[in-house]
């Protein structure tokens, strides 16, 4: 039995050999994201070729989701929005965005969305580029709570990016914020990716707490098409066991959904 919600697992330096993309595709995972924010065009392009082929000898599609690391400020223990900046693509983004949409990534995760103007500037990008790629924007920043309407009108998709997030809003803030999103989503039928720090304990734990497993259950619960691993696939100790995991978590969430009335709640 398979869960109808997705798991977006981050590739990275724990599982970019075939055999452990291979037990994850196998074991729950949905959808590869590649974070540019880290790794060289070389190691990316292995990762690309490594999912196409294990997803291929699965019989399994795998899309690949980009996601542009935008105009941040890399520091010691994590990085923060540069304020500073006019636009949101950096010149960076434009390069990695050639070689993604060269490489056959399926989908591109625009970090930072602040209106819906950032979310077209990317499409008119792409144009310029020869290929447009569906869009998923990252709600990270309070600018773009406040534009939310307009976002996902133009968006293919969102991420609730909750690490920047809770950055730019008051932290005991971030689930209630998580559950009106998933709601103005369902609203417009765009899917939704509930992301940032759901198994974090299983970087170097081979079981997550309690707390964890129950944020899964309540993204789900509230709608969530997808919930994400960020540094728990892409450089953790237990990759192929956060994917089990959160199978296991989903499918028992998925199991009460009957038991609540998601559309009359919104």
């Amino acid at each position: 039995m398979n869960s109808k919600a997705q798991i977006v697992a981050t590739i990275g330096p724990a599982t970019k050999d075939k055999e452990i993309l291979k037990e994850m595709i196998l074991h729950g995972m949905d959808v590869a994201r590649l974070n540019f924010s880290w790794g060289t065009y070389e190691e990316h392009s292995n990762y690309i070729k490594n999912i196409k082929e294990v997803s291929l000898e699965c019989g399994k599609n795998i899309p690949i989701i980009q996601d542009l690391s935008g105009p941040r400020i890399q520091e010691t223990n994590g990085h923060e929005f540069n304020n500073e900046v006019s636009q949101i693509l950096t010149e960076k983004d434009l390069n990695d965005l050639k070689f993604g949409i060269e490489s056959g990534v399926d989908y591109i995760a625009m970090s930072f969305v602040g209106s819906a103007s950032d979310v077209v500037l990317l499409k008119d990008t792409m144009n310029t580029i020869g290929k447009v790629l569906p869009i998923i924007s990252k709600i990270e920043r309070k600018i773009a709570l406040k534009n939310l309407d307009e976002i996902i009108a133009v968006s293919d998709g969102v991420m609730i990016a909750r690490g920047d997030l809770g950055h730019e809003v008051p932290i005991e803030e971030i689930p209630f914020i998580e559950k009106d999103i998933i709601s103005k989503c369902k609203v417009a039928k765009k899917p939704v990716i509930v992301a940032t720090e759901m198994m974090l304990s299983m970087v170097k734990k081979s079981t997550p707490t309690r707390a964890e497993i129950t944020d899964i259950a309540y993204a789900i619960i509230n709608g969530a098409d997808a919930v994400m691993l960020s540094e728990e696939s892409a450089q953790g100790e237990y990759p192929l066991e956060a994917v089990k995991i959160m199978e296991l978590a989903i499918i028992e969430a998925e199991k009460h959904l009957p038991n609540f009335d998601i559309v009359n709640s919104l």
